[in-house]
């Protein structure tokens, strides 16, 4: 590995990381058997969102894989997969059996401590707030040694938190433990969870309601936990921070409003897949039935820009990298775009199939796999290692305003800037680029799978959904390339590689 690769992704790190980076290289908290208080349980203001089911006569369904129980430390199907099954979501998935999820809890506490998958901080985290959710459903389930196990693991969370990772992961221990602390009504644990949760709400809330690391679902995902924690937590906290999460949480629900498609559906920019999240209908629901009533916002300091008119929708990214500690779930895609017509998916992100640490993952993340410009096959940003980032596109906007948007970045370096804008129209979308270099640049579009090409050339390609004009290109290919909406799930589509020099017009007109 190159020494300056490595330099280049520490330094965006924060000291509070790498010190406790080190810390956990030295000592690793342990499970501790402890007895849970006497007191414990909490009311309910509105039912939460049902989990999917994911587990079917002893076959369990994670990310499109299937497979029965092989102990809580199988791997086999990934790491995520082993996560997914240590979470236990489904103890709250429609129509299963009170008999059935005690017997799964009562074999997990009888296995705690004989493995290292379900004991680290992020399952943990998970899995306390799914059994805390199936206990006060079913209250005459929560006798004493599953009480007690509960109240063990989220003594061994308050000694675990992610702040090595710091990101979505600290924000999932802080809901557990603040669930966690109020469900036990340990005032000891509920101070600490308000100080962290407090702390990293504010670190990673950007002021237009986004979650920074710019993911559509990972915001889903976060937003819907804490609504949870705002039902679990009515009338235990008090006023002035449960006002707090409402506002926290009035602002997420107006972003999610913001982004999403007018079919409800989210962008799948960075880390999105579907089948992972909640459905943002049902987090609205969600969100009014606590009565956090939201507008939607200005799309700003995530770094997404939609345009509309009565047959297009376009998302585009003229955003930096937000989540400059933790960007574990970006990609290469500076000036990438997503367009619907007539609510259809026309030109489309690529998607994310797995979170192993494979060549797919790296094409992923690459700019190759985005609707962007590429630079002598270089990456925008210097994404590798499955979830890193090395060097950084900074990106400067020149004109943000409704239907123009220009913005230049240096993530091919300074004698490669690029610069591209976007001038929407009531059926067209046009795409400007400039970009001066000695090296091979290459515009890429990336079609949705039922999209038919029917003629590509240097001054026009063809399809049975718009015609796309071209000045400037000098070659224009044809690729048969995939795209994954869900985890482990592919479908063949069409994309197109036009090579260029200087600058490109691209114009998208719908038929």
């Amino acid at each position: 590995m190159r020494l300056s690769l490595y330099t280049s992704t520490v330094c965006h790190l924060r000291p509070e990381q790498i010190i406790f980076q080190i810390i956990r290289k030295i000592h690793h908290p342990r499970y501790i058997k402890k007895e849970a208080p006497d007191h414990f349980g909490t009311g309910l203001l509105t039912a939460p969102l049902a989990k999917p089911v994911s587990l079917r006569e002893g076959t369990f369904t994670f990310l499109n894989l299937n497979a029965g129980f092989n102990g809580w430390e199988d791997s086999s199907n990934g790491p995520l997969w082993a996560y997914n099954l240590n979470y236990m979501d489904w103890l709250n998935q429609p129509g299963i059996g009170t008999d059935e999820c005690t017997a799964w809890i009562d074999r997990f506490v009888g296995e705690t401590g004989h493995g290292s998958i379900g004991l680290q901080p992020y399952p943990t985290a998970l899995r306390i707030i799914n059994w805390i959710k199936f206990f006060s459903e079913h209250r005459e389930c929560a006798t004493k040694a599953r009480l007690d196990s509960l109240y063990s693991q989220l003594y061994l969370l308050s000694r675990s938190v992610e702040r090595h990772l710091a990101g979505n992961h600290i924000l999932e221990d802080a809901y557990a433990l603040l669930i966690g602390s109020v469900y036990f009504k340990s005032d000891r644990l509920i101070r600490k969870a308000v100080r962290l949760l407090k702390r990293e709400l504010d670190r990673q809330i950007l002021p237009d309601g986004a979650h920074f690391e710019q993911s559509p679902m990972y915001h889903c995902i976060l937003l819907d936990r804490l609504l949870d924690c705002i039902n679990y937590t009515h009338g235990s906290l008090p006023e002035q921070f449960d006002s707090y999460m409402r506002d926290k949480a009035a602002a997420m629900t107006g972003h999610l409003k913001s982004i999403v498609w007018k079919d409800g559906s989210i962008p799948l920019l960075n880390d999105s897949a579907y089948g992972i999240a909640p459905a943002a209908s049902e987090i609205i629901d969600y969100a009014g039935r606590l009565d956090i009533v939201s507008d939607s916002t200005v799309l700003s300091q995530c770094g997404y820009r939609k345009m509309e008119s009565q047959r297009l929708e376009v998302i585009v990214d003229i955003g930096n990298v937000t989540a400059s500690y933790q960007p574990g779930h970006t990609h290469a895609d500076t000036f990438s775009y997503e367009m619907r017509l007539d609510g259809a998916p026309f030109i489309i992100d690529t998607g994310i199939s797995t979170y192993n640490k494979n060549d797919r993952r790296q094409y992923e993340r690459s700019t190759t796999a985005h609707n962007t410009v590429t630079v002598g096959g270089r990456d925008s940003s210097a994404v590798w290692g499955g979830f890193r980032v090395a060097g950084r596109a900074n990106v400067r906007i020149i004109e943000d305003q409704a239907g123009i948007i220009t913005a230049s970045h240096d993530g091919f370096g300074r004698r490669h800037l690029h610069t591209r804008s976007f001038l929407s129209g009531t059926d067209s979308l046009t795409v400007t680029d400039h970009c001066k270099s000695h090296l091979e640049t290459v515009s890429l579009i990336h079609f949705a799978p039922d999209v038919k090409i029917l003629s590509a050339q240097n001054n026009r390609i063809e399809t049975d959904k718009a015609v796309i004009t071209l000045d400037g290109a000098s070659h224009v290919e044809i690729m048969d390339v995939e795209t994954s909406v869900e985890y482990n799930r592919f479908r063949s589509c069409k994309a197109v590689s036009i090579r260029f020099s200087e600058s490109l017009t691209t114009v998208i007109t719908a038929l």
